[in-house]
């Protein structure tokens, strides 16, 4: 399979890695802006350069991977889509939740299939929780406590472009909560501060969150996530129940110390960003998109599925704002 990649950045040289050392991928052809990005992953992986994304869509290519930047990502889409290119492209589907929309439009009724990468859904824990929930091991659920903490901030230019912390980087904790409990998030009420980057504060936005999401059957999910922790990258998921509780995330490689006497637990190295954490999950992700290409399975991540998970976003967006619970219907509406 020839595979094409759009973008060739941090995430988009990660999977171009990833991509060349599947059995199912013969050749790659890349694209980017950035001549040297472009010629270094041809030298490291005997990529064939294309110098647009029209080039490389006419260079017999099977399939697309896009890793451009956010803004991007609109239009970029369309004109796989107008190919007939299978598509993955690295969330979010849009910049704002209005073009995300434009885009599912186009794409509902192509018969392109689209693949939108959220990785967590191809973790084992995340996949075992699942199971866990829908398997009815847990009872009824009556509480979610999701994590996310970045050890440190991103670039500047890409904090003012990102749209924002639950924009970026909650949305995957809100994926994760759907997939994971099959719920959907009705209200949501979210806080934040700033206690670090002052780039962060010049975008208007937040170094810290916390968020409460009400779920369609009274189950409260609480959503914390932050740019600034100093011990490693920090992932979890906790569910519980009224038979029994589980986590994601509670294992050796956990940034987080114990103040327990004699506890020896977490005894591991602690993960430093999120491509050591998620290493195998963007490898079964991209691997997943290699048999949607093929026409061998449905898109495990459609626009609609990520567009649910952006609407929540948008939901925390307007209570941090204006300091109130915010319902998804009237985001949704707006």
């Amino acid at each position: 399979m020839r595979i094409g990649i759009l973008g060739l950045g941090r995430i988009g040289a990660f999977h171009a890695a990833t991509l060349s050392a599947l059995p199912a991928v013969t050749s790659l052809v890349v694209a980017d802006p950035v001549a040297d990005a472009a010629g270094a992953a041809a030298e490291r992986f005997g990529a064939e350069i294309a110098h647009s994304p029209g080039e490389l869509l006419a260079a017999g290519v099977d399939a697309v991977v896009i890793a451009a930047a956010t803004d991007a990502h609109p239009e970029l889409v369309l004109a796989a889509v107008e190919a007939g290119v299978p598509v993955f492209c690295e969330k979010p589907v849009a910049p704002t939740m209005r073009e995300g929309v434009r885009v599912l439009k186009a794409v509902r009724d192509s018969g392109v299939p689209v693949q939108i990468g959220h990785h967590r859904r191809f973790d084992a824990a995340f996949a075992a929780a699942r199971a866990a929930v829908r398997g009815g091991e847990l009872g009824t659920l009556h509480t979610v406590r999701a994590t996310t903490l970045d050890p440190a901030p991103p670039p500047a230019a890409y904090i003012a472009a990102s749209g924002g912390i639950f924009r970026d980087c909650s949305v995957h904790d809100f994926d994760s909560i759907r997939w994971v409990t099959g719920r959907e998030v009705r209200e949501v009420y979210a806080v934040g501060g700033n206690r670090g980057a002052a780039c962060i504060r010049a975008a208007g936005d937040a170094d810290t969150t916390g968020a409460v999401l009400t779920l369609d059957d009274g189950t409260i999910a609480l959503v914390s996530n932050g740019r600034h922790n100093g011990r490693g990258y920090d992932v979890r998921l906790e569910l519980h129940g009224f038979a029994d509780s589980l986590a994601v995330g509670l294992e050796d490689r956990l940034p987080l110390r114990s103040a327990e006497p004699g506890t020896a637990f977490p005894a591991g190295r602690p993960h430093v960003f999120f491509l050591d954490r998620f290493a195998a999950a963007y490898r079964a992700e991209l691997t997943a998109f290699t048999e949607v290409a093929a026409g061998s399975r449905p898109s495990p991540c459609t626009v609609e599925e990520a567009l649910e998970a952006g609407w929540i976003a948008e939901a925390c967006t307007l209570s941090l704002r204006e300091h109130r619970p915010v319902t998804i219907e009237e985001v949704r509406h707006a």
